[in-house]
């Protein structure tokens, strides 16, 4: 894969497409590190290099695994992204993020240590921290960034407001925020807000957590997003309807479901860049091929008009994740 994309104004040069690294560390049930790891050889081959990941994913596991998988690899042929600031307790739960300055450099270190890198291309805050002033988190990366520890600062789930203080302490590569046909909301003016400053969109959610690409008959009582609003009872049947209106533009391209929903993101602007969360080999080239392929307006209007924005059934968390999320206040 040729294509590439550059994250906004300031941001790096990537590839269309990006490896969402969650599910490799227990995200979404079970996961196999030689697998894993085979994976991420497998999308650099692919030319995928963005990299997505975050201290907490696994306690730091998913750090450690990428360290593995990237060892002996040229340092410029990837790009690293990593979120931080997630507070969890041993049960597993989170109990909030942490954004102070001490915070950031404390971080930093651990997630250089743990990768095995000299650097990161983008680090971010995972949520923004309500007790500490954006300007002050932003500010405590800058002088990472000064000392050549950090490339690119990025932000995360966070609002117009926000966004708007942050950038105005130090150029901001990208958001990341969930995004896809069926999520949305960044529509109304987050997009815009990020488009007017040259900030890039690294989109996750683009298969709403499995929700796109599968049936009902995959959903059962034990599925860890059972209890996820989208996933409920009648949400769930609504929204499985939803998607299924996508199902003859899919064909009509020689696409699955899932594919027609990862080049709809892309082909959401130049700066707009997907992450797929992948942890099997087999899932790294159709979401390549994906990429590739071209939507015509009349497509994109056609795909608009079957999945209207704000269709969806459900909040796209639980209620009190969704207090966590700056963008949706």
């Amino acid at each position: 894969m040729t294509t590439i994309k550059t994250l906004g104004k300031t941001g790096p040069t990537v590839s269309a497409i990006g490896l969402g690294a969650m599910g490799m560390s227990g995200a979404y049930g079970a996961s196999d590190d030689a697998e894993s790891i085979r994976t991420v050889h497998a999308a650099l081959d692919a030319g995928v290099n963005l990299i997505d990941t975050g201290d907490f994913y696994g306690f730091g596991h998913n750090e450690m695994l990428l360290g593995q998988a990237l060892q002996g690899r040229d340092r410029e042929s990837f790009v690293l992204s990593v979120k931080f600031g997630g507070m969890r307790e041993p049960g597993g739960g989170f109990t909030g993020f942490d954004g102070r300055p001490a915070a950031v450099a404390n971080s930093l270190g651990y997630s250089l240590t743990r990768l095995g890198v000299d650097h990161l291309d983008i680090y971010r805050p995972g949520r923004l921290d309500p007790a500490v002033p954006i300007e002050e988190t932003v500010g405590a990366i800058a002088e990472q960034v000064q000392r050549g520890f950090v490339r690119h600062i990025g932000l995360s789930e966070v609002g117009s407001e926000t966004i708007r203080r942050a950038a105005a302490v130090h150029p901001i590569s990208d958001l990341q925020i969930e995004y896809s046909v069926l999520s949305r909301g960044i529509e109304r003016d987050i997009l815009d807000t990020c488009r007017e400053l040259g900030i890039g969109i690294t989109a996750y959610g683009v298969l709403s957590r499995g929700l796109i690409g599968t049936s009902s008959a995959n959903h059962t009582a034990d599925d860890q997003h059972s209890a996820w609003p989208r996933f409920q009872g009648e949400n769930l049947t609504h929204n499985l309807g939803l998607i299924d209106r996508l199902q003859p533009i899919a064909d009509r391209h020689g696409l699955t479901v899932a594919q027609l929903a990862i080049a709809w993101v892309g082909a959401q602007g130049e700066a707009v860049v997907p992450l797929v969360g992948m942890k099997r080999v087999s899932r790294v080239q159709p979401a390549v091929d994906a990429v590739t392929v071209t939507l015509s307006a009349s497509d994109l209007a056609e795909i608009d008009s079957a999945i209207p924005a704000d269709s969806v059934a459900g909040t796209r968390y639980p209620e009190a994740l969704m207090s966590n999320l700056d963008s949706e206040n």
